[in-house]
């Protein structure tokens, strides 16, 4: 078979009169290795276009590896961690926009658990690391004119740590968290601050979008509060349960906390009730 997948064919070869003299024992041998060297060559052609029409099986990619870490020592373990800066974006819109979008629908049509502060951030983190596909839509009654560009590094509850997506030990992330109840589905507002999310600035400025606000009102029963940052210069919080009736949910601008009539509310360093400005651990390493 020549280059072009075409057989060649062997043709006898014919002995000239001059070479009559020659013994037959040589031409034998002679006819012998030139059959050998077509056969050969046929062999080797053939094997080239077997190969070259053949399929390539390629070899199967590999899961990128889970990095079972805590660079941080903040309890959350580094594969949960946002690093690609288009999933932070993601994340803080989505996180911001649902949070946001509570506070404008009626009151009816919010989500049950919402009911405090800590649980509008439960509730609008969990929602943000979702699949936000139809179904997702369907089950939040969520309307958004351009929804954000989807997170990909990971999609609760789609790791490791299942349904548990809060910390809620007091430690290092180890391997062992993933199964001995380190992680949970509640937290409260406590626990968010202490074990979610790391201290950024006591200065307000220092604020960005999905960010919180956390304060300690010493001598309440519920001392714990928290608020989110919006876009623009604005946050949404919970106001909580009082005396029997339930909170509501409120958008206000940061520059009215400022200056707050009741000192204890202003978002300043000089206040010792407010904690500062905290930012998720998922979101840490990022500035």
């Amino acid at each position: 078979m020549n280059n072009r997948g075409r057989v060649v064919q062997v043709r006898p070869m014919r002995i000239s009169a001059k070479a009559r003299g020659v013994p037959l024992w040589l031409w034998v041998a002679v006819m012998t290795l030139a059959s050998a060297i077509l056969l050969a060559r046929s062999a080797r052609e053939l094997r080239y276009l077997v190969k070259a029409v053949r399929p390539r099986v390629e070899s199967p990619s590999r899961a990128p590896t889970l990095a079972w870490t805590d660079r941080f020592g903040d309890g959350t373990p580094d594969f949960l961690r946002l690093g690609d800066p288009a999933d932070q974006a993601a994340f803080r819109r989505w996180f911001t926009s649902i949070a946001e979008y509570q506070a404008v629908r009626p009151r009816a049509e919010v989500p049950a658990e919402i009911v405090d502060c800590a649980s509008l951030l439960r509730y609008a983190y969990r929602e943000a690391l979702k699949r936000h596909d139809g179904q997702w839509f369907a089950a939040t009654g969520m309307g958004v004119v351009a929804p954000p560009g989807e997170i990909r590094a990971w999609h609760y509850p789609e790791t490791p740590l299942g349904m548990g997506l809060f910390r809620v030990a007091a430690a290092p992330f180890t391997a062992a968290d993933a199964t001995d109840g380190a992680f949970a589905q509640f937290a409260d507002a406590r626990t968010l601050v202490e074990r979610n999310a790391y201290l950024v600035s006591r200065d307000v400025r220092s604020a960005l979008p999905g960010d919180l606000l956390f304060w300690r009102q010493f001598g309440q029963s519920s001392p714990w509060h928290s608020m989110i940052v919006l876009e623009g210069g604005e946050i949404v919080y919970d106001t909580g349960p009082d005396h029997g009736q339930p909170g509501e949910l409120r958008r206000v601008r940061i520059a009215e906390l400022v200056n707050h009539p009741d000192a204890r509310w202003r978002p300043v360093p000089g206040n010792p009730n407010f904690l500062g400005v905290y930012r998720w651990n998922i979101l840490r390493g990022s500035e």
